[in-house]
Parts: structure tokens; C-alpha cells; sequence
């Protein structure tokens, strides 16, 4: 990298501190720090929802999956995440809004207490803010992966580096930081994007490359679906990605909450599963393309790093660089905030009583630290694995196996269809389908993609909906709730959902 390279860098990570030091004034109280209180407008949440949903890991895992396989990993990943989203902006959506604009909720599980129990809540926080940790280590990893090709810097000293600043803007300017970061990255990357989309058709033979290409790639490189990706695990991914961007991965959930009405909601979700349609297919264009540009690699996950050094000049490889950290800081920033709401509203008052009377102040700075300790440790765990095979584990077999699990109990208790199925039936599809991973993975030690993925799912789907028909526990309560979120509020919801809200920061 070249000076002009650095500056372009250096200045990405300064506008990132920036934002989230304007962001601070925008903050009074923890209502703020979590969801806006509603003030975000529905085309900057669904660019945020849209950056929030993956990282750097894509330019490293998924561009060795393009580079092995081909076209493929724009399918099974990218289109089931864009229809996932869509079908979700008609399901889940307005139902998030109007959970936050009625009663008052501020972290995606503070409504489970009410929808199940409190064991039920505890059990889907605990393993959840565990599987986050572990899942944001690896894109520590994978960035760091990418500063060490570009750079040859080593790796803990990039892990460092982007979880500081990441730290900096996250815990300073909650989750207006973020969307307003989201955003510049999301300009940032669409630069870096297009440059090397640009560059990898004049090397080649210019336009003509997109269809011509895929008869000079090796065999299968230009199918739907080849490789170890067959129908079944498409399937079973398109059901784990429409839980788990629609609130399953509850940095997402947030997005909808922020917005001002449930039909802004659905708008920003629409714009989010359009963006996810088109754009990766342009970042995915060049990954495909590598194995005729570089050719013969040893690793994989090197091949954007090789091909944007040999493509690009000076200048557009530091904003290809700040492009891999927009994605990597935008995942964690939202997810140190959800991670935050989640403990300083649900996991924290149940196991120290006293914080319920913590003052709005003490709130939001219990807040902040609770921001600043999980980037602390998902750092740590990175630097200590020092990323020896964990990226494309973790992201693929880890990650996609255990969210279904943990996300179905949580979304279907949305919706109205599922009022007959309670606290037996979350626990017991949680706990059947976690057990259902491990032995897959390491009783039986399978390594078929499309067993690891979709046994879990499946069963926790059976296990919740079977319960809930075979041994419902419908409750009036539960009915109120789930009638309450077909509509937007009126003027009197709002009032109580303003009571709701300052009860609960009693």
C-alpha cells in the first residue's frame, strides 16, 4: 500500500469517530442509546439493516466459496437473505415497530417475559449473547485477515486496531452511531465496489466478461447451486435467513424498532431486501471472476486481496480496504448495541435486582460499559485463536446451525398464527434442536453441509408447532399482545406505551 492508500484509510477510521462523537449529543437516555426512540427515517434503516447484515467475512469466506465453487454462493447466500427480508417486511417488520411504539419495549427479547416467561427469556439471552460473542471474533478475524494480505500487518495488531475505533463510536453514540455510520460505510463501500467491478471487466474483455466468462471458468463455476450447496440446504437456508435478518439476529430486529411507524418498518425492510438482490451480485462478479485473473492460488481467502493489488491503483486499494472494515464495524457496532440492550434490560435487573433503580443516567452509562466489555472480549477471543480455522466454521456451521433455534421461538411468538404454543414448546424446540447440531456435528462428526444446517431447523420447527398443537398453553394475556401488534398506534397507545416505557426504567 502506498501513502495516498494510508491517508484514505486513516481518514475512513477518523470520520468513523467522528460520527460517533456527533452522535453522543444525541443520546439523554437509554431509549435513545438502543432504538432513536423511533426517529430514524425508513430509507436510512433500511440501508442500516442492509450493512448490518454481514461483514469483512464475505471478502475472505465467501470469496473462497466464489472462487472454489462460483455463482453459487450469490444464490444460497445473497438471494435467500434479499427473498428472506422481503418475505419478512409483510410478517415481522411492523410487528417490531409496534412492539417498541406500544409497550415500551427496547430490547428485541424484553417481550418474551410477557409472550412465554422469565425463564424462557433468560434461556434464548444466555445462548444468544454466547453465540454473538463467539460469531463477532471471527469477523475480527477475517478483517484482520484482510489488513494483514493488503499490508503485512500481523494479525492482532489489526484485530486491535479496528475494535478500538469500532469501541470508540459503538459505545459513545449508541445506535444513532451506528445508522449514521452504516450509512457512510454503506457510500464507502459502493465506491470501493464499483472500482474493482469496474476493473476486473477492462482487464478482461469489458462488458462482454459477464456472460463470457463462465465458459472459461472451470465446469459448475456458472450453476445456481454447485458443490456441497444442493436444494435442501437452500431450502433450509432461505428458513434460517428469513428468521434470522428479520430479528432472529437481534441487531436487525433493532433497525425495524428504530423506525418512526410500523409501515415504515415494512418500507425500510422492502429497500433492504432490494439492496440485498443487487448488490452482492456486483461484489460477487469479481470473486467469481478471480480464478482466470489469479489463478492456481494455494488460499482462497486471498483471492480479493490479490486481486484488488493487481487491479487497482494507488488510492482505490486503501478505499477497498476501508470498504472491508465499513461491513466488519457495521455488524459489530449493531451488535454490541443489541448485545448491550440485552443485558442492561433483560439479563442485568434479573441477576442484580438493584439496577432496576438505577437513575437514567446510571442506565445509560451501565449501558456503555456493557458496549464497551463485549467488543473487549469478542476481541480477546479473536486474538487469543489468533483466527486458526475459525472463520469459515463459525460463519457457516456454527452461526447458520444455532440461530434457527434460537431465533424460531423468538419470531413465530410474533405472530398471531403461533398463540397456542408457550413456554414448553420455545424451551423444548430450542433445547431439541441445539442437541440435534451437536450430535450432527460432533457426535456423528458430519461433515454434510445440508445435514449440519437444516436437522437443527427442522427440529426445533416440528418440535415448537407440534408442541403447541399437542399441549397448547394459550393464556389471555398472550392474545392481548399479539392483537395489540396488528396495527399502528393510535394517540392514547402512545401514551401508555410512554408509561410503559418509564415503568419499566423504574
Amino acid at each position: 500500500m502506498t501513502a495516498l492508500d494510508w491517508t484514505v484509510l486513516a481518514g475512513y477510521f477518523v470520520l468513523m469517530v467522528l460520527i460517533g462523537l456527533w452522535s453522543r449529543t444525541k443520546i439523554k437516555t437509554v431509549v435513545d442509546y438502543f432504538t432513536t426512540g423511533g426517529r430514524i427515517p425508513w430509507w436510512l434503516s433500511g440501508i442500516s439493516h442492509h450493512m448490518s447484515g454481514y461483514s469483512a467475512v464475505m471478502f475472505v469466506a465467501f470469496a473462497a466459496v466464489a472462487y472454489t465453487y462460483g455463482i453459487t454462493v450469490y444464490v444460497w447466500w445473497a438471494v435467500s437473505i434479499g427473498v428472506g427480508v422481503g418475505i419478512g417486511a409483510f410478517v415481522f417488520a411492523a410487528r417490531w415497530n409496534r412492539l417498541r411504539a406500544k409497550h415500551g419495549v427496547v430490547s428485541p427479547l424484553e417481550y418474551l417475559a410477557q409472550r412465554y416467561n422469565l425463564p424462557t427469556q433468560q434461556v434464548l439471552a444466555y445462548s444468544g449473547a454466547a453465540l454473538k460473542v463467539v460469531d463477532i471474533a471471527s469477523k475480527w478475524v477475517a478483517i484482520a485477515v484482510l489488513l494483514n494480505g493488503f499490508t503485512g500487518v500481523p494479525m492482532r495488531w489489526g484485530i486491535l486496531l479496528t475494535g478500538v475505533v469500532t469501541m470508540l463510536y459503538a459505545t459513545l453514540g449508541g445506535l444513532w452511531a451506528d445508522v449514521l455510520t452504516d450509512f457512510g460505510q454503506f457510500v464507502i463501500q459502493a465506491a470501493a465496489g464499483i472500482a474493482m467491478f469496474v476493473g476486473v471487466l477492462r482487464h478482461l474483455d469489458g462488458v462482454p466478461t459477464l456472460w463470457k466468462m463462465w465458459d472459461q471458468l472451470p465446469e459448475g463455476h456458472g450453476d445456481a447451486l454447485n458443490g456441497p450447496y444442493t436444494p435442501i440446504f437452500l431450502i433450509a437456508f432461505l428458513f434460517i435467513k428469513t428468521f434470522e435478518y428479520n430479528g432472529g439476529m437481534w441487531n436487525l430486529a433493532q433497525r425495524y424498532m428504530a423506525a418512526p411507524s410500523g409501515s415504515e418498518a415494512k418500507r425500510s425492510a422492502l429497500l433492504s431486501s432490494i439492496l440485498w438482490l443487487v448488490w452482492p451480485l456486483v461484489l460477487f462478479i469479481p470473486m467469481c471472476a478471480a480464478p482466470l485473473l489469479v489463478p492456481d492460488l494455494g488460499k482462497p481467502e486471498q483471492s480479493y486481496v490479490e486481486l484488488a493489488q493487481l487491479l487497482l491503483p494507488s488510492g482505490l486499494i486503501g478505499l477497498v480496504l476501508a470498504g472491508f472494515f465499513s461491513h466488519t464495524m457495521a455488524m459489530v457496532a449493531s451488535d454490541a448495541n443489541v448485545i448491550s440492550s440485552v443485558i442492561t434490560r433483560d439479563l442485568g435487573p434479573v441477576l442484580v435486582p438493584k439496577l432496576r433503580r438505577l437513575s437514567d443516567a446510571a442506565t445509560l452509562k451501565f449501558a456503555r460499559i456493557t458496549t464497551f466489555t463485549f467488543v473487549t472480549v469478542s476481541m480477546l477471543i479473536a486474538i487469543l485463536t489468533n483466527g486458526q480455522g475459525v472463520v469459515l466454521k463459525i460463519v457457516v456451521d456454527l452461526v447458520a446451525a444455532t440461530m434457527g433455534p434460537i431465533s424460531i421461538p423468538l419470531m413465530l411468538g410474533l405472530l398471531p398464527w403461533f398463540r397456542r404454543c408457550g413456554s414448553r414448546a420455545a424451551i423444548a424446540s430450542w433445547a431439541a434442536g441445539l442437541i440435534v447440531w451437536a450430535v450432527v456435528k460432533w457426535g456423528i462428526g458430519s461433515t454434510d453441509t445440508t445435514m449440519v444446517v437444516a436437522l437443527p431447523l427442522a427440529t426445533s420447527l416440528v418440535v415448537y408447532v407440534g408442541l403447541g398443537l399437542l399441549m397448547p398453553e394459550r393464556r389471555d394475556s398472550v392474545d392481548v399482545l399479539l392483537d395489540s401488534l396488528n396495527s399502528d398506534p393510535d394517540e392514547n397507545d402512545e401514551v401508555l406505551a410512554r408509561r410503559a416505557a418509564a415503568n419499566a426504567a423504574d
